[in-house]
């Protein structure tokens, strides 16, 4: 409720923003060259795929979540009625646990992190302070409580991981 209710009218549309997929488009351009310019076309084509599966496996791990653990999102939950802040016109889903949107920007973030280890390490805090903001979102907007969030960055943050090593272990494979 805290971290809900700091939320103010003139912050809504920045928080709407950073909450839409679509509005990281830019970024995952961005990566895509940065990708390219560092490594070439071979290794940036198998990070696109890597990617895909990533958010893949990360969109599908979260609706086995919500739909198998069944926690109400707290803008569905008749005790939080008139206490918290919905900034979006709609709340989606009846249940959110855990957060997809925390999930993937993490998972993208934290195998970006690990890909640029060597290259671009100031570009490496700008995408750990986007996942955050991405997750922070999540809350601000009224749709996931805390812990879906907390969950969600620590899934992403591992899906993350185990993907980076799956690609590396292509790379060294088949794509030398």
């Amino acid at each position: 409720m805290f971290l809900n209710n700091l939320g103010t009218a003139q912050w809504d549309g920045f928080w709407l923003f950073m909450t839409n997929k679509w509005s990281s488009i830019p970024l995952y351009i961005l990566l895509a060259f940065l990708t390219y310019r560092a490594f070439g076309l071979k290794r940036l084509l198998i990070s696109l795929v890597a990617i895909a599966l990533l958010i893949l496996a990360t969109d599908q791990l979260a609706n086995f979540f919500k739909y198998g653990v069944q926690r109400l999102r707290p803008c569905h939950d008749p005790s939080l009625n008139g206490l918290m802040r919905l900034v979006k016109g709609s709340c989606g889903g009846k249940f959110g646990y855990f957060s997809a949107h925390a999930a993937n920007s993490f998972a993208v973030a934290f195998f970006f992190v690990s890909l640029f280890r060597t290259k671009y390490k100031s570009f490496r805090v700008v995408l750990i302070v986007w996942a955050l903001v991405v997750a922070y979102s999540r809350i601000y907007i009224g749709v996931h409580f805390p812990m879906d969030v907390l969950t969600g960055i620590l899934i992403g943050t591992f899906l993350g991981g185990v993907f980076f090593h799956l690609f590396l272990k292509f790379v060294a494979k088949f794509a030398r």
